[in-house]
């Protein structure tokens, strides 16, 4: 039987996503600024290399099958856009992030929509080459856990 650690003692303590940014300033301006994700440490070191790490809350790593991501474009998008890794942020006003991302720089890839997961999400093209989805959950946990297609492989 696999256990499932869910506790601060289970073996991973942490996902960083690393990402390198052309336009440094840009990126974190757009990220800690904008979307309002706390820098939670800074370094530079030599030849100019610099790094923030900013705290997202908490992380979750999504495993997807080709099929799933073809349908959470098309249900989500309308089409085919996301490349093969997609970064998606939990926020508490769907409509309103994606209003402010977009005026500081990113692009609107779908607006947001009601999913039959029960959330809000929309797409968009951000700094550091990254796509993204903005969500924002319309359910609790367990609401959406009654839905059709919801519950916990095991």
């Amino acid at each position: 039987m696999t256990t499932h650690p869910t506790s601060p003692d289970g073996p991973v303590r942490q996902l960083r996503l690393v990402v390198e940014a052309e336009d440094y300033e840009a990126a974190l301006a757009f990220y800690r600024d904008v979307l309002g994700l706390p820098e939670q440490a800074a370094f530079s070191g030599g030849d100019g290399a610099r790094v923030t790490i900013l705290d997202a809350g908490r992380a979750t790593l999504e495993i997807a099958n080709p099929a799933q991501k073809v349908m959470i474009d098309e249900v989500e998008v309308g089409r085919q856009v996301a490349p093969r890794i997609r970064v998606a942020f939990e926020v508490d006003d769907a409509r309103d992030a994606t209003r402010r991302l977009v005026s500081a720089g990113a692009t609107e890839v779908a607006p947001p929509t009601v999913t039959p997961w029960e959330s809000l999400n929309s797409r968009l093209d951000a700094p550091a080459g990254l796509h993204i989805t903005l969500f924002q959950e319309l359910r609790t946990q367990e609401e959406r856990e009654s839905l059709d297609g919801f519950g916990v492989e095991s």
